[in-house]
């Protein structure tokens, strides 16, 4: 085996001892781990680890530990803000082979899982339960990945996100050590709450091996319905709207018509290119007459129109396909072109004022930017498209990243609504926390991994 310079050769030969052809320093391996969908240069790893058990997680991290070489946990690979770079090197542990399904409890609506299973292949197994996991960041993330990085999606409206949906966790610690962090219970005031320490932390404390999650009852019915708006402020005013009369909405999608138009070229959805909402209710057939008429009149006053509902699972999933792809939609309106991603959460008083002065700042700029959200919760995304050659256009994006970010902060809002810090947005977390918030973290940082081995260089450099 080639041994890769930034890597003692006694780590190594452990490491070959321990996982044999799972553990590769191939540069094709290390470039597939290198990067990810965010505009940042590709950072290789030194070497790759394919781990199965949490026996052997425990080895590695003691393994990383002893010889203080970095260590990157590594899902799905979805990540848009650059989680998974290894900045510094070292080991890339690819936790996608751990994908059991551990334990379904019905009765009490918990599943527990290894970090690789994926969502939609914890939805197929519990196809016959009655019961789903509802958190859909479009992109079919690994549960671990999305516990680190207190992913969100389309339905966070109703069903919450992460953050609501994950009840315990077991972990690897930076020295090895295997904590659970809680039990099944519903509820516990016992000592710190550990589990939300490590929701979102991006892999920087510990490895997730064991994840107990939520899960919902399927609903009775279900209706999807999308319709078009004279312009962006009425649509947006429309979900401010339904979201203050208490409309139980389970999704409300907002796709401005430059993601129209890559939706129409890349999907065929057909759509006039105005602002669209996209719904979906979830409840009784009478429950769901009641919310679609309110809707409908909410949305009727203020110049909604093309109505299209649909009962039908292959009409909603037909819909629902067409937004989770708008990602890949919009780079198709410049071929060839990176994109930057952003997204910001505001309170939903504000959105409608967050998402006109965003839309106006990109008009000035000729940039091409769909913007879509789930602005339910006022959350909402910007896709900017940049040649990744050109410094003048990656700055110009940036400066609208920070520009967006500081009116989202000025409204008391978040830099982040789901994407997470990564690399990207770590200048604005001292702008939304401040310094002494920040400060906590690195404490807590460096009381838990001493020696800066996990994921290093994530969320805030020490």
């Amino acid at each position: 085996m080639m041994q890769p310079s930034g890597l003692a050769a006694a780590f190594s030969t452990r490491m070959a001892h321990l996982l044999a052809d799972r553990y590769s320093v191939s540069i094709p391996l290390r470039e597939h781990h290198g990067r990810d969908e965010s505009i940042f240069t590709a950072s290789l790893p030194d070497a790759v680890a394919f781990a199965r058990s949490t026996a052997e997680v425990t080895e590695i991290v003691k393994l990383c530990n002893e010889f203080k070489v970095p260590l990157i946990p590594y899902g799905a690979g979805s990540s848009l803000e650059g989680h998974t770079l290894a900045i510094q090197g070292g080991l890339t542990l690819n936790l996608m082979q751990m994908d059991g399904i551990l334990a379904v409890n019905a009765e009490d609506q918990t599943a527990t899982v290894q970090p690789g299973v994926t969502r939609e292949a914890l939805n197929s197994a519990l196809r016959d339960t009655g019961l789903f996991f509802p958190v859909d960041p479009g992109a079919d993330a690994s549960i671990g990945g999305m516990c680190s990085t207190r992913a969100s999606g389309t339905n966070a409206v109703r069903y919450g996100t992460m953050r609501e949906n994950v009840v315990n966790l077991t972990v690897v610690t930076a020295d090895g050590e295997l904590i659970s962090t809680g039990r099944r219970a519903r509820k516990s005031a016992a000592g710190y709450d550990l589990t939300h320490l490590f929701v979102g932390a991006e892999g920087t404390l510990g490895v997730i091996v064991e994840a107990t999650v939520r899960l919902h009852p399927l609903p009775e019915s279900t209706m999807a319905a999308v319709c078009a708006f004279p312009d962006i402020d009425a649509a947006v005013q429309a979900v401010v709207q339904i979201i203050q009369l208490g409309v139980p909405v389970a999704r409300c999608e907002f796709v401005d018509p430059v993601a129209i138009r890559a939706l129409n070229l890349y999907s065929k959805t057909g759509l006039p290119e105005q602002p669209h909402l996209f719904f979906e209710f979830h409840g009784s057939a009478s429950g769901l007459e009641e919310q679609i008429a309110l809707t409908q009149d909410i949305t009727g006053q203020l110049g909604a129109a093309g109505f299209v509902w649909s009962a039908s699972p292959e009409e909603r999933s037909r819909l629902w396909a067409a937004r989770h792809n708008v990602y890949f939609a919009a780079l198709q309106l410049r071929p060839g072109a990176r994109s930057i991603v952003t997204d910001v959460c505001v309170p939903i008083s504000r959105l409608a004022e967050c998402v006109n002065q965003t839309i106006d700042d990109l008009r000035r700029s000729h940039m091409i930017a769909p913007v879509v959200g789930h602005v339910g919760d006022g959350n909402f995304h910007v896709q900017m498209l940049v040649d990744g050659n050109s410094q003048a256009e990656i700055q110009c994006a940036e400066a609208i990243n920070a520009r967006l970010v500081a009116r989202a902060l000025a409204m008391d809002g978040t830099c982040t609504g789901e994407h997470g810090i990564g690399l990207h947005k770590q200048g604005f977390l001292i702008d939304e926390l401040g310094a002494a918030s920040v400060r906590v973290m690195r404490q807590l940082k460096q009381a838990l991994d001493p020696r800066n081995i996990m994921n290093p260089g994530k969320i805030f450099s020490l």
